[in-house]
């Protein structure tokens, strides 16, 4: 793991309690902001596939009988004096879903500005976004105000209208000329960035850059939003001196407690750009691995169940590039099982059964990554799942190409992951697979136009690179790595460039410089 990476604060500052939480320990702190002129660091967060359970974790189980249950939802329309009533049962076993991480990640650089300059700044050239505001003319009345404070502990689980309102002038002032498709993107991500700055930080706060690069195509239901969400999070916590580590000898409920907070933030983020997020992916992508989630209540979000040992897999992920409609498919589901609700109700309960198989074969202690027989079980559980899926029409023949041509060259087991109809497929690879193989698959995927990935399933989750120095096997790893500027960092090219220059793994192995706060329950 290298050095350890010590960002405990010093004695002096504002007194600050560490609060609510399933993991808060009650302990007096001393807190204060990141001094000007601070070395620039680096925060990366992961990606997200859904390996098992899409559209069952959704719809659940139906009732097919013409009466109300206890579980009915009653609509009322008054101009035409009906109240229809809608029908589902929730099992004893409810529906359950598995996301795991990717390790495509986005990346974000954090550069501190000299005491005179008062301002932050927020670059995004993936999406040809750069904006400065003045830090003094932020609306930090309205943010400071004692009843709607926010502390980095708290547990936030909705937006503040009025607060949303005080940002609207900072916001739209962003892209005027751009067309309206980019200023929508725009005005998501700026608005993420400024409610979370604003609750967090202060008037006081030393003036930044915050430059984001992202290998994760975005728009393919991979949870790019929300790498980006826990980057903010993340690089925002850090500068306030409010987490530890992460360090070889932290201790598990410690880490866990920094990954808690992250993503409470990574949450608030994502609710500005999604308005109602489930919180799956801002989960995944903060603590890596993969998670169960389940809707026992379909009137509150999903219960997660982090999946800690989760190994890491060999992926090929494959970017159909067919624009989807996650709602049309979703609803196109609905109406089949209303129209057959006995048979699509078994079909989605065996989906549900694959993802409960699925995760005893995973959290079984004879599970071997490297093992075939181990792979092959998860494999074929990933056939079963997407054959269930097509029976339920939301696949797509550009993503049956993919299958086929997986299967032609026994490469490994392929599905379909999300809600289907385009977007992503992903394959688990078989062990050894011949590189001749490997190599005439990827190019009959580049001829058909395809965007193919090798990537890794289960990897981890936020990591922090403090100082932004990596070592990369050069000649200035004598004189102590690699320095990553801002300069450097904008001026790579393409996913490929990034990668080359701060991914967090390169020549086959984890980058020197790069930490993670990991827990492991084996």
């Amino acid at each position: 793991m290298g050095a350890q990476i010590d960002m405990t604060p010093p004695t002096n500052g504002v007194p600050r309690y560490n609060g609510d939480g399933p993991l808060a320990h009650h302990l007096k702190a001393q807190r204060k902001h990141s001094s000007p002129m601070a070395p620039a660091f680096m925060v990366s967060a992961p990606g997200k596939v859904i390996v098992w359970g899409e559209h069952a974790v959704v719809h659940g189980k139906v009732q097919s009988t013409g009466t109300p249950s206890p579980h009915s939802i009653f609509l009322t329309f008054p101009s035409q004096c009906k109240t229809l009533w809608l029908t589902r049962i929730v099992s004893p076993r409810s529906q359950a879903a598995i996301a795991a991480a990717i390790s495509l990640r986005s990346y974000m650089h954090v550069t501190t500005l000299s005491k005179s300059k008062r301002t932050i700044s927020l670059r995004f050239p993936d999406v040809d976004l750069v904006h400065t505001w003045d830090i003094d003319e932020l609306p930090w009345e309205a943010f400071r105000h004692p009843s709607r404070k926010k502390n980095y502990y708290s547990l936030v689980t909705e937006l503040d209208p009025e607060l949303v309102a005080a940002l609207q002038p900072h916001v739209n002032a962003v892209s005027p000329d751009r067309p309206e498709e980019i200023r929508k993107i725009h005005r998501h991500s700026v608005s993420a960035f400024l409610y979370l700055f604003c609750s967090l930080a202060g008037p006081s706060f030393a003036g930044c850059v915050y430059t984001l690069r992202s290998t994760i195509p975005i728009a393919a239901g991979l949870g790019s939003s929300a790498s980006i969400s826990v980057c903010l999070a993340a690089a925002i916590l850090i500068q306030l001196r409010t987490l530890s580590g992460p360090h070889p000898d932290q201790p598990p409920e410690e880490a866990r407690l920094q990954i808690e907070r992250i993503n409470r933030w990574a949450f608030v983020s994502e609710m500005c750009i999604h308005g109602n997020p489930s919180g799956i992916d801002n989960t995944v992508a903060t603590q890596g691995k993969a998670v169960v989630f389940q809707r026992k209540d379909y009137s509150k979000p999903p219960t997660v169940r982090p999946l800690w040992d989760f190994p890491e897999l060999p992926l090929l992920l494959v970017d159909t590039k067919q624009a989807k409609s996650t709602a049309h498919e979703v609803a196109k589901v609905g109406r089949l099982r209303d129209t057959h609700p006995k048979l699509v109700g078994t079909i989605l309960d065996a989906v549900d059964r694959v993802t409960e198989s699925a995760a005893d074969v995973l959290e079984d202690d004879d599970f071997d990554a490297e093992d075939e027989e181990s792979l092959r079980r998860v494999g074929e559980l990933m056939t079963i799942n997407h054959g269930l899926l097509v029976s339920l029409g939301v696949s797509h023949p550009r993503l049956e190409r993919v299958r086929e041509l997986v299967d032609h060259e026994g490469i490994g087991w392929t599905k379909l992951t999300g809600a289907g109809g385009g977007g992503c497929s992903i394959t688990l690879l078989r062990p050894d697979v011949a590189p001749e193989k490997m190599e005439h698959l990827e190019e009959q995927l580049a001829e058909e136009g395809y965007r193919q990935f090798r990537t890794t399933l289960g990897g981890d989750g936020v990591g922090v690179l403090w100082p932004a120095v990596l070592k990369n096997g050069s000649d200035e790893d004598e004189e102590g790595g690699m320095e990553i500027d801002l300069e450097s960092f904008l001026n790579a090219e393409g996913t490929e460039g990034v990668e080359k220059l701060v991914g967090v793994h390169g020549h086959g192995g984890e980058r020197e410089g790069w930490k993670f706060w990991r827990v492991e329950s084996r």
